[in-house]
């Protein structure tokens, strides 16, 4: 048994069994993030279950350290509190729910074990592409009927803007040629990307103050394929909940599609045709509900949220020389390949950004800097 899962208290309760009997799998997970000392999925006796262990005191960079700040976007606490609370089950008449709670306890060393249903559902990771529209349009659905939702003070805030400033590293590339002139950067990205890129971080802070001024949702804020699974007919279950809080109404959508792309979840080429098809069946969703807001502001929050990524724009230079690793550390991308996709996911995202800056003046925004 694993020191940081041991709980021989815990492993009784919940599975029925002597601690000896159990059976610890890890299972991938962030390594990087502080808050996480480590994912396993537990089995004996016949049954299984998925236990999570929050922590504040796990070594880590600075970019992923755990917080004691209940708004902070990274706050040790906020999946227990999500789920303790019953918030994790506010979408299941719209069709995403949660797993199911079997025990949550506070350990004598401070750190918090959330024991969860272990979901027999398959991972969105190696789902169709008419199954992520499905998904979209019950997220559509739940956002719309829910709103902003009940705020509770553990809840995130200012999560866009925390985590985007968070991750500036390597901005200076940004003005550097040689690291452009990379053979693996010529190779795959576009004439022009960098400009696109670089005119994306100068307008940062425009793009964020627009996302934090558009309609409110309560957001999930890590939804991507490797939190998703089927929970059968017309039902999808969404893990991990810790950034949950609020984020704009479209939020959730922009950054899906981007990820699933990004982690070769879906292979880029795609990307252009599914974000029409999710866009459409999102908005089918947030109508379906009752929503009757301006759609305009919707497709606004999902153009302008791909400021989230500004940060892949001196990362690809810095790190073109580098084996890339696969999701949770389980494996490597070959580089050439990450890097294709990539760049075609940041043209994309260019063409995204470049829409929300002709839309948002129409809509009583400001223009955006570079825009002037």
């Amino acid at each position: 048994m694993p020191e940081v899962a041991a709980a021989d208290a815990e492993v009784r309760e919940v599975l029925g069994v002597p601690p000896d009997r159990a059976e610890f799998e890890p299972l991938p997970h962030n390594p990087s993030n502080g808050v996480t000392a480590g994912v396993w999925r537990v089995g004996g006796g016949g049954r299984t279950a998925v236990l999570k262990v929050l922590t504040r005191t796990k070594e880590t960079g600075v970019a992923w350290a755990a917080s004691n700040d209940p708004r902070h976007w990274n706050f040790w606490r906020r999946e227990a509190y999500v789920y303790r609370s019953g918030l994790a089950r506010v979408w299941e008449a719209h069709g995403i729910r949660a797993p199911r709670l079997l025990e949550c306890a506070d350990r004598p060393d401070g750190d918090v074990a959330l024991w969860l249903e272990d979901v027999p559902g398959t991972p969105a990771t190696v789902w169709s592409p008419a199954r992520h529209v499905e998904h979209v349009h019950r997220l559509g659905r739940a956002q719309g009927a829910v709103g902003a939702g009940e705020d509770h003070p553990w809840l995130s805030r200012g999560f866009l803007r925390d985590h985007t400033t968070d991750r500036t590293t390597g901005a200076e590339l940004l003005d550097d040629d040689a690291a452009w002139r990379h053979p693996r950067i010529r190779r795959h990205f576009p004439p022009g990307l960098r400009a696109d890129m670089v005119r994306l971080h100068h307008d940062r802070a425009w793009f964020l103050t627009v996302m934090e001024s558009l309609p409110r949702a309560l957001s999930h804020l890590d939804q991507w394929p490797a939190n998703v699974l089927s929970g059968g007919p017309g039902t999808s279950v969404l893990l991990d909940w810790a950034f949950t809080g609020d984020g704009a109404l479209g939020e959730d959508l922009g950054t899906y599609l981007l990820d699933s792309v990004l982690d070769h979840f879906l292979p880029a080429d795609e990307l252009p045709g599914l974000a029409k098809a999710a866009y459409d069946a999102y908005l089918h969703g947030l109508r379906a509900s009752g929503w009757r807001g301006d759609e305009h502001l919707v497709r606004l929050g999902v153009c302008a949220s791909v400021v989230k990524y500004d940060r892949l724009t001196a990362l690809m230079p810095a790190r073109a020389d580098d084996e890339p690793v696969a999701y949770g550390g389980t494996g490597t991308v070959p580089a050439d390949l990450r890097y294709r996709e990539r760049g075609l996911a940041l043209a994309y995202l260019a063409e995204r950004a470049a829409e929300a800056r002709v839309l948002a003046p129409r809509l009583g925004f400001p223009p955006a800097p570079s825009g002037r």
